[in-house]
């Protein structure tokens, strides 16, 4: 495995204000590169099991924000099968769920279904959006659950978030260019013209994101390699227009990770080489 140290966070992120390219000075997020998908999967259950064990040791329980996609199929095809982990203390969010049945299939809690019902966690502690109301109000519902774990929290402190990224640069339900990006307020955001279908969908806002203790992002594939150059490029401002949403991810008192497939890394890595 391969660890790199590509850039530096933003410190703005816990006062709710949007962060910007003057305001970056926490560490350098680590970059994980690893030569296959079961050594990648291997590695990051590893981390989660690190950052449950410190998270339930500090405070007593684990808040974890899961993401769809990818990030889906890898961690709940075998996280579940860890044994030191106390599931008990999991408190388990979604950073983005579509407004559908939870029965569908474009919905991010059915992606995980399997290993709900192989990992022992609560049921009451697995927290879903409902999809009965309207978007908005499922957004309201789903900012009250969280603050329901966060009491007195204006902006909540995840231990882990879990972010995917789409070949476009997009994380949580966070899409390029989309207003939803400049959110400052809520910690839970709702759109309904979603690029990506189904349109309708609730997010975590970039402010909460980046209060988290730890993001990682799990990134595979040859697709993905230009957006995770731009997002981990130091020379970019977090403001220039080709900055993929997942670049403005920059936890601003925590640690941030990125656990990739040579594939996923391949552009970092040759920009990497020429420095």
């Amino acid at each position: 495995m391969v660890q790199v140290s590509p850039s530096r966070a933003c410190a703005h992120a816990r006062t709710g204000k949007a962060c910007t390219s003057a305001s970056m000075s926490t560490p350098k997020p680590v970059v994980h590169v690893v030569d296959s998908e079961p050594a990648l999967a291997s590695t990051v259950y590893d981390y989660i099991v690190e950052r449950a064990d410190k998270a339930v040791k500090d405070h007593g329980f684990f808040s974890i924000g899961l993401s769809g996609g990818s990030v889906a199929k890898l961690v709940a095809a075998g996280m579940w099968k860890k044994k030191e982990v106390d599931w008990a203390a999991w408190r388990v969010f979604f950073c983005d769920e579509r407004h559908v049945d939870l029965d569908s299939d474009d919905s991010n809690y059915k992606s995980f279904r399997t290993f709900f019902e192989k990992a022992p966690i609560k049921p009451e502690h697995v927290y879903t959006i409902n999809s009965g109301v309207s978007v908005e109000a499922a957004a309201d519902n789903y900012t009250a659950k969280i603050r329901s774990v966060f009491p007195g929290s204006d902006i909540p402190r995840f231990d882990l978030l879990i972010l995917g990224m789409g070949p476009d640069g997009h994380t949580c339900s966070l899409f390029p260019g989309h207003p939803i990006l400049q959110e400052t307020e809520k910690i839970v955001a709702c759109l309904s013209d979603s690029p990506k279908p189904p349109p309708s969908r609730i997010t975590l806002t970039l402010p909460v994101v980046n209060s988290a203790h730890c993001v990682m992002f799990i990134v595979m594939g040859a697709s993905k390699a230009s957006p995770a150059a731009k997002a981990l490029d130091l020379n970019k401002s977090l403001d220039d227009d080709d900055m993929p949403p997942a670049g403005k991810v920059r936890p601003g008192n925590g640690e941030l990770h990125w656990f990739m497939d040579q594939a996923a890394a391949a552009e970092h890595q040759a920009q990497q080489s020429k420095k």
